[in-house]
């Protein structure tokens, strides 16, 4: 549901009345994951989808019946071989789908906040007595919580424990714990939905290449920053879309900005002077990805300048070099579109082969939400 927190947020504003219908699990092939959600106000204006379009007909009605009388439900859809018309997923996938109306209290909170850019995580119980399904707890990344699931405290501080652990990894998905708060008797599931600040790509190099790249970079939902150290280069009016240009040298730049775990850095610049001491930083961070532009032979000589600058053979094995993945791209919108592919593929555990004729999944599960059944 966060996914959409920055129109719901407007909704709540306007005095709108709307249910949600939140993905809270999947199974085999389905086209969203965990956290996908589909919104629809009394009105019958929806926005968000649960599904690509396989059943957000039969979603949009459960809203309105959920606005109408005001109680939350879990139901489930799949393709079903016996009856290959009804309504389902064709993909062969199931999906659990949380349908359920917003009210005062905590959900309108996770909602501003959300649409903030503020760090938190919104937990509901998904699984359990239906008198509890929809409540909900928010969780600051601080510990706090607010809001109850409406059994025992001990629930609500196992819940917020949980959300929490959930929150520091930047995760979205299922948890289950005791009804009472423990590890034990009747269990409850809980989708813990976490909203953090968007991952950053840092574009090195104020070419025509990046600003391609920026475009790709903000269409897969980072921010983006192009560092140069020619101010001649690294303006705003050249790279409109960036959220940041920063003019600097990029390897005192990187020692100064914030990383982590989520971040990409591609580097375009492909002169040794930038690239080698900027490579030799970028490599001993915890960064999700790196990427180098440049021929083989340019890669060669770089690889052999950074192990000269005592770059070992483990740093230099996480530079992608040349950066992108082979689609015979030759302009700098191939060019970007090969390099996003790429990020993507390392993001989700891709392989980067055509589906054509291999037997892998098209979906694959990462860490990015636990995959499951609520049934």
């Amino acid at each position: 549901m966060l996914d959409i927190a920055e129109e719901l947020h407007r909704w709540v504003g306007q005095g709108r009345a709307f249910a949600v219908a939140t993905v809270v699990a999947v199974g085999g092939s389905a086209p969203r994951q965990p956290g996908a959600a589909l919104a629809v106000d009394s009105e019958g204006t929806a926005i968000g989808s649960v599904s690509g379009g396989c059943v957000e007909g039969a979603v949009y009605e459960l809203c309105g019946r959920a606005i109408e009388d005001g109680r939350a439900l879990v139901e489930r859809f799949g393709y079903s071989e016996e009856d290959a018309f009804a309504v389902g997923l064709t993909c062969g996938g199931v999906i659990d789908v949380l349908i359920a109306p917003v009210r005062d209290g905590v959900v309108p909170a996770a909602l501003a906040a959300a649409a903030a850019g503020e760090t938190a995580a919104l937990a509901r119980i998904v699984a359990g007595p239906d008198d509890l399904l929809g409540r909900a707890l928010l969780v600051r990344p601080d510990g706090g919580y607010e809001g109850g699931l409406g059994g025992h405290p001990a629930l609500d501080r196992t819940a917020a424990g949980e959300a929490l652990a959930m929150l520091d990894a930047g995760r979205t998905g299922t948890v289950e714990i005791g009804e009472d708060g423990s590890r034990c008797g009747r269990p409850l599931t809980l989708l813990v939905e976490s909203s953090v600040p968007a991952p950053r790509m840092i574009v090195f190099g104020a070419v025509d290449f990046a600003a391609a790249l920026v475009r790709v970079g903000k269409l897969l939902g980072y921010h983006v920053t192009v560092c140069d150290a020619r101010p001649v280069f690294a303006t705003a009016a050249r790279f409109p879309e960036a959220d940041e240009v920063v003019v600097g040298w990029p390897h005192r730049y990187l020692e100064t900005t914030t990383v982590d775990a989520r971040t990409v850095l591609c580097v375009l610049t492909h002169d040794a002077k930038f690239d080698v001491p900027l490579l030799r930083a970028a490599l001993r961070l915890p960064v999700a990805y790196i990427g180098a532009m440049g021929s083989r032979r340019t890669h060669e000589d770089r690889a052999a300048r950074l192990r000269e600058a005592g770059v070992t053979a483990r740093e230099l094995a996480r530079l992608r070099s040349p950066i992108g993945l082979d689609l015979g791209a030759r302009t700098p919108e191939e060019t970007a579109l090969s390099i996003g592919a790429e990020i993507v593929a390392a993001r989700r555990g891709g392989t980067g082969a055509p589906l054509t004729g291999v037997r892998t999944p098209i979906h694959h599960e990462t860490p990015a939400g636990r995959v499951g059944s609520l049934r």
